[in-house]
């Protein structure tokens, strides 16, 4: 855009300006990265929303995407890198690389609350017993995508974004997400109890004043 500005203020209609190599790559993929992003936010979502049952609890592990994305971001400015096609890519593959970590929690967690557990001693068993794989899958994330951030072999320059947009946006959102998910996880299942309760209560209020109504 800062180009077609400045072509239209210095060169007359007779000229015209086109983009190739990288930025010409850039401007076409840039259109479809927004929608391909959501398109893969969706699908997750349904197939969470599929598998645990509920519409709450994949709202919960989807949150660990903006964190991943911030770390990201962060990890390429401290590298010094730029928002590339391969960063883009790198970051759509964040969505499926991340979640797994908040599906660990909320799917234990739930099995301690059908258990008997109340919601503060259930998220707080899950986060622990479930801080060990959490590690292990994130580190293995981490290592495998270091050999494209350190650019390692022929031509592997142009994807060191990629590498590192993985690795960053990884351990960024491994260490939010054990803090971040089981404080919402606590709000959130406490607020869907109580209401549930205030229900229940209400439901058993009407049914006492109907049964005195009836003997009156």
């Amino acid at each position: 855009k800062a180009m077609d500005d400045i072509a239209a203020k210095v060169l007359d209609e007779s000229f015209s300006t086109d983009l190739s190599g990288e930025s010409r790559d850039f401007q076409e993929s840039s259109s479809n990265t927004l929608f391909a992003f959501g398109l893969a936010l969706l699908l997750v979502y349904l197939i969470l929303s599929a598998q645990f049952e509920s519409f709450k609890d994949p709202i919960i592990i989807i949150l660990t995407v903006p964190m991943a994305v911030a770390g990201a971001f962060l990890s390429l400015w401290l590298c010094g890198q730029t928002w590339n096609i391969f960063s883009q890519i790198g970051t759509i593959m964040l969505i499926g690389l991340v979640t797994k970590n908040g599906i660990l929690i909320v799917e234990f967690a739930n099995q301690l609350k059908e258990k008997g557990a109340t919601v503060q001693e259930a998220i707080r068993e899950a986060s622990v017993s479930r801080l060990r794989p959490i590690l292990m899958t994130s580190m293995a994330i981490a290592i495998g995508a270091l050999p494209i951030a350190m650019a390692l072999g022929a031509a592997a320059k142009s994807r060191m974004s990629m590498g590192t947009v993985i690795i960053g946006g990884t351990l960024f959102s491994l260490v939010l997400t054990l803090f971040v998910i089981p404080a919402i996880y606590s709000y959130w299942s406490k607020e869907h109890k109580e209401n549930k309760d205030l229900k229940d209560s209400l439901a058993a209020a009407m049914a006492d004043e109907k049964a005195e109504q009836n003997k009156s």
